[in-house]
């Protein structure tokens, strides 16, 4: 088993699905470079972004599914602070998502925004300090 301090990211890549990678690439074009994916690898199939500052870096990959039904299940990102969650919330807003709720502060050290992609997957940007 790795030892928990010697790895060097804590997941290698995000795998999603979507019925229509045609009605989902707007918003993820617009929004996997905010989140700090920039870098766009052609894969057949596939819309995926990597980071930019590994040899292999962590990437995010969506690819059309045409039975895929969107669950509970939410995929949360980090922001460095409230104004960064903002900045997403509107990134998201501006790529053709319906905002869920917030931003807002939702706890002492927790401001966040929830929304979900055209597909129905959710998402959330959160700041904790």
């Amino acid at each position: 088993m790795n030892d928990p301090i010697t790895m060097l990211r804590l997941y290698d890549h995000i795998d999603l699905r979507v019925p229509s990678l045609r009605d989902a690439a707007t918003f993820y074009e617009a929004l996997l470079p905010a989140l700090g994916f920039p870098r766009k690898v052609e894969v057949e199939g596939w819309l995926q972004y990597q980071s930019e500052n590994e040899t292999c870096g962590a990437f995010f990959g969506v690819t059309e599914s045409t039975h895929h039904v969107a669950n509970e299940n939410r995929i949360a990102f980090q922001a460095a602070s409230n104004a960064e969650v903002d900045r997403l919330a509107d990134v998201a807003k501006r790529s053709g998502t319906r905002l869920v709720e917030g931003p807002m502060m939702y706890e002492t050290g927790y401001y966040a925004v929830f929304f979900g992609d055209p597909c129905g997957n959710r998402f959330e940007v959160c700041h904790r300090w």
